[in-house]
This record gives structure tokens, C-alpha cells and sequence, in this order.
């Protein structure tokens, strides 16, 4: 059983099934029912709040036993939502395919995170929206939740870096520790 299974494995949700505070402000910024993936999701919360907003969501997560929960959250909501069970290393985010890409406390080594984020761009439909709330290394000098290594956190400039390829993009910090992806559209394609 990994890490996240045995986390997830109580019949409690661990992290409740109110969805993340930043991303239910940000739901306005992505296309009407549009199709939205959220990454490293989990027990569900969020994705589910999106289905009841009318988006068409695919939820992936390396944890069957989280995503087995998310599908009971969504049946008691009325709601579907298409999940996955996958590492994000080898899970194929397609090409100009999703209208939003959610990553909500989704910490991944440097090298890792640097790769999906590039899949994020490519992923991206025109206009599509990135979503991403993560603790930054300053996280670390707080002591209050999140990974212990700098490594699997990131800088407001490696997330300019890494999406940099995207037009509208402003990266904030938010709360202390924290960066916050506050609309980032992909710029169109090419006819």
C-alpha cells in the first residue's frame, strides 16, 4: 500500500470535502462546461465541486483508494466525474485537449514538476486555463503542513519559467508560503 492509499484509507476524508478556498474563486475563469483535469486529486473534494458546477472532469491520482472515494463523493452529489488511476510520470495529458488543468497542492520533485508543467502547456486547449495553488519554500520556515523538502515546492520564477509560454499569466504569492496561479490562458493556436 503506498503513502497515499494508507492516508486515504479512513472513512473520514482527510482533507474534508469542502473544496480547496482558491479554486472555488477561480471557477469563473474556465470555459463554460468545459473539460477540466485535475491533477494529484486524491479523496475527490474538488473535482467534485467542479462537476457540480457543469464542467466535464477527469480527476488523476496515484491513489485507488482516494479516487474509490472521490466516485462515492460524487454518487452522494449527484455527480460524475471520470477518474484515473496513475502516477502523473506516465499519465499522458494529450495535446491541446483540456480547457482547465487543476493543480491544488499537487508537490512534485523539481525534475518531475518541470515535466508536467511542460505537459500542462502542451495539454492546454486554446484559451484553457491553468489553475495551481502550492506551498513555495518559504513554506518551511512556517513548520505547518506541506512537503519537508525545498525540492518539492517552487519559486514564483521557476513557475514564470515553466509557463512562461502562456499569455495573461500572473503569479502571486499568497498566503504566506504559498503561490497562487491566478488565470493563466494559453495563447492560441495556430490555424
Amino acid at each position: 500500500m503506498n503513502k497515499w492509499d494508507e492516508r486515504y484509507s479512513t472513512e473520514t476524508f482527510y482533507y474534508g470535502t469542502e473544496p480547496n478556498e482558491f479554486l472555488q474563486g477561480q471557477t469563473s475563469s474556465l470555459k463554460k462546461r468545459g473539460r477540466v483535469l485535475c491533477l494529484a486529486e486524491g479523496e475527490g473534494r474538488n473535482a467534485v465541486f467542479l462537476a457540480q458546477q457543469e464542467f466535464d472532469v477527469t480527476a488523476v491520482d496515484g491513489s485507488h483508494v482516494g479516487l474509490e472515494k472521490l466516485q462515492r463523493l460524487a454518487a452522494e452529489r449527484n455527480v460524475h466525474v471520470t477518474s484515473v488511476v496513475s502516477d502523473l510520470a506516465d499519465f499522458d495529458l494529450g495535446q491541446n485537449h483540456w480547457d482547465g488543468i487543476v493543480s491544488t497542492w499537487c508537490h512534485l520533485p523539481s525534475d518531475l514538476r518541470r515535466k508536467i508543467h511542460s505537459r500542462c502547456v502542451d495539454g492546454l486547449a486554446a484559451n484553457g486555463v491553468f489553475i495551481l495553488e502550492s506551498y513555495t519554500p518559504k513554506q518551511l520556515h512556517f513548520k505547518t503542513g506541506g512537503p519537508s523538502s525545498a525540492d518539492m515546492m517552487v519559486t514564483l520564477s521557476e513557475l514564470e519559467q515553466d509557463f512562461s509560454a502562456l499569455k495573461n499569466h500572473r503569479w502571486a504569492g499568497g498566503r504566506a508560503g504559498c503561490a497562487r496561479r491566478v488565470g493563466a490562458h494559453r495563447k492560441k493556436c495556430r490555424r
